[in-house]
């Protein structure tokens, strides 16, 4: 039975991603900051106290995890801050950057470290869910600014992912970053994008949740380490666009720029 770890499984697209692998047969691992939900799905085993924007998380998740080397790992825990250019926020912004580009790195060393990491021609996949928020290449005047931590955290978050597959390559290890879809979550309505919702196709959790995880067993190889993908496509990516032109004509999966 292959094993995952989901890193932030407590709810939203963590949870879901978690719960897709369980019925799959999974021996599936979740890390929860706190504890795990009272009605979680049976077959979830957890390791709780986990913060992943602290240093000591990846020490405390290998110990979680007993030995147990890891088929894959997605590592989806985020955090939302709302800023704009007149209402910057120091405080948010550090918590952004630790959450999504520093704790991976940190993560990733401790399960290397540890030898929790499968290597050879059967090696791990880790999973870094960024967002197409991350895209340089993709933000465009229409969108205006603002959100600078949020979005330059995930840009941050990308560099990482692919200085890491550079590192973890000869080792057999695959590393991808993937924009998992614009989701109803708490998260975008804590931030105002539920007002986007319907006329920007974002779509539930376990619906974001299916794509990756057909996109990670399916498609992702070592043939495709250290790259930036869209498993749901262009259609929920509002730059896509007036940026990589006709959407109708982009391919789904859609390999993003940087």
């Amino acid at each position: 039975m292959p094993n995952v770890l989901i890193v932030g499984a407590t709810r939203g697209l963590g949870y879901e991603i978690a719960k897709k692998y369980a019925t799959l047969e999974y021996s599936v691992t979740g890390t929860a900051r706190s504890e795990p939900p009272k009605h979680t799905h049976h077959d979830i085993r957890w390791i709780s106290g986990v913060d992943i924007a602290t240093e000591e998380a990846g020490k405390k998740i290998v110990e979680g995890l007993k030995g147990h080397k890891q088929d894959i790992v997605i590592i989806t825990a985020g955090f939302f801050g709302k800023e704009s250019f007149d209402e910057p926020d120091w405080a948010a912004e550090v918590k952004m950057y630790k959450t999504s580009a520093i704790a991976p790195v940190f993560l990733v060393h401790h399960l290397h470290k540890a030898a929790l990491l499968k290597t050879g021609s059967h090696g791990s996949k880790i999973i870094i869910v960024s967002s197409e928020s991350g895209s340089i290449t993709l933000r465009h005047e229409s969108e205006g600014g603002g959100m600078f931590g949020h979005h330059a955290s995930k840009a941050a978050s990308n560099m990482v992912g692919k200085l890491l597959s550079l590192d973890l390559k000869d080792a057999g290890v695959a590393v991808g970053i993937v924009h998992p879809g614009f989701m109803r979550t708490e998260m975008t309505k804590s931030v105002g994008f539920d007002q986007f919702w319907d006329d920007g196709g974002a779509v539930t959790p376990d619906v974001a949740a299916n794509s990756l995880v057909q996109w990670v067993n399916e498609d992702f190889d070592i043939s495709k380490t250290g790259q930036y993908w869209a498993p749901r496509g262009p259609g929920d990516i509002g730059t896509a666009g007036p940026v990589l032109g006709d959407t109708d004509k982009l391919p789904t999966p859609l390999q993003l720029p940087w």
